[in-house]
């Protein structure tokens, strides 16, 4: 899961005017001449795009016969471009989709099943909660590219020096923690998001989630997600603990807050290790602790399961979709994976990707350990649209707007329209 990727939307309003893309000129199969696909990466421009592009140079080496042409596409964009394009005929060949998207756009019929293609010929290599991760209805529409969760990232120095030696291990230690930075250092120890995606730990923590797909039922306002939500309340309140950040910046304060020094902990993914290395704090990387989220009163910990596959558009011609499925592999390959975890310090997809070289980078070694906690997301076309309604209301429960038990039953109605066919 990408959150708070910047990009212009002047880049993405060019790229598209520019490249009508692989399906536009279908309707043929052009089995002569160099062959053109288009790839939307929805990779952060700064941090990752060069890495993606000097691979593409790669293979176009490798494979004269085939032309890549690139395009970044604001993530938090790129969802809504994509179902537009594929709606109108004229998507890329080739979708960095996030995996929230896969099912969504597998069921609309836009990607192309993978299964038994090139694309997937080293399928048994990778990580089987991730390829299942992929599919819709018992086929694979993705192959996996880069893989996240959620962990508690924290300064060690900090809590050292508040006489802490070990992360702690459920909310209420770190409470507990967070108040002894405070008093040992003058600085906080945590400070939490607001966004539905970060608070997903807590759902987790007691043993439940937004919706129960397996029994067609919201849960985000039952008994069991109420407690959640309380204990994530909690964190906004008492000693070391920072209060809840309800501004459109909340993600950059709370980032910079943490990679200068200015509070001990926070929830946070993989993608922004290369940004944590640049802080004032982290100069010595191995300053970076990294541990699995606190557990809530069930005992239980967990985070979602993010990252992102390379999907094909099934609307491409058959010359299209081959150089396509060739580029998919090439992407995805042990070599590949390891060249994108040296330079982007994200997490390969498949364990052979983990050399030594890999894993020497503390930040990817101290992910891949959380990993094991981290939960897939059902196989609901709709589910990561459940969040949109509680990134309403949670910052209005949070900033004091609205009672706990208004937002969430303010979010359950609006969740009920977008699972029609779910009882409350």
């Amino acid at each position: 899961m990408r959150r708070g990727i910047a990009a212009t939307a002047l880049v993405a309003s060019l790229a598209l005017a520019a490249t009508a893309c692989g399906g536009s000129d279908s309707g043929s199969d052009k089995s002569s001449g160099p062959v053109t696909i288009t790839w939307w990466d929805t990779s952060n421009a700064t941090n990752e795009a060069p890495t993606y592009k000097a691979l593409v140079k790669e293979f176009e080496a490798a494979n004269k016969g085939i032309k890549v042409n690139y395009v970044n596409v604001p993530f938090d964009q790129a969802q809504n471009k994509f179902d537009t394009a594929a709606g109108s005929k004229g998507a890329p060949d080739v979708l960095r989709s996030e995996v929230g998207w896969t099912p969504a756009f597998a069921k609309k019929g836009y990607f192309l099943p993978l299964d038994g293609t090139e694309a997937l010929k080293d399928q048994g290599k990778f990580q089987p909660n991730l390829i299942q991760q992929a599919q819709y209805e018992g086929k694979t529409y993705g192959v996996p590219l880069v893989t996240d969760t959620l962990a508690l990232v924290y300064n060690k120095a900090l809590f050292k020096k508040a006489g802490i030696t070990e992360a702690p291990k459920t909310w209420d230690e770190l409470k507990a923690d967070a108040a002894k930075v405070d008093a040992k250092e003058n600085v906080y120890g945590y400070w939490g998001s607001t966004q539905a995606y970060y608070a997903q730990c807590f759902l987790y923590g007691e043993g439940t989630d937004t919706v129960d797909a397996s029994a067609k039922k919201i849960t985000v306002n039952s008994p069991a997600a109420k407690k959640a939500y309380g204990t994530w309340l909690s964190m906004f309140k008492g000693q070391g603990l920072h209060k809840a950040d309800t501004t459109a910046d909340a993600y950059a304060h709370i980032q910079d807050a943490f990679v200068n020094g200015k509070v001990a902990s926070i929830i946070q993914g993989p993608w922004e290790i290369t940004n944590f290395y640049k802080g004032s704090a982290f100069k010595d990387k191995s300053n970076l602790g990294i541990a699995t989220v606190p557990a809530g009163s069930s005992g239980k910990a967990g985070a979602p399961t993010g990252g992102h596959n390379l999907s094909v558009y099934a609307g491409s011609d058959s010359a299209h979709q081959k150089a396509a499925l060739k580029f998919v592999n090439f992407m995805t390959s042990a070599t590949s994976q390891t060249e994108i975890a040296l330079k982007n310090s994200t997490l390969p997809t498949r364990e052979d990707a983990y050399t030594a070289e890999v894993k020497a980078d503390p930040g990817i070694a101290g992910f891949q350990t959380v990993l094991p906690a981290a939960q897939p997301r059902p196989a609901l076309p709709e589910y990561s649209s459940l969040w949109g309604p509680l990134d309403t209301e949670l910052p209005k429960i949070a900033g004091g707007k609205e009672p706990l038990d208004k937002g969430l039953s303010n979010a359950e109605l609006a969740i009920a329209k977008l699972v029609p066919d779910f009882s409350k």
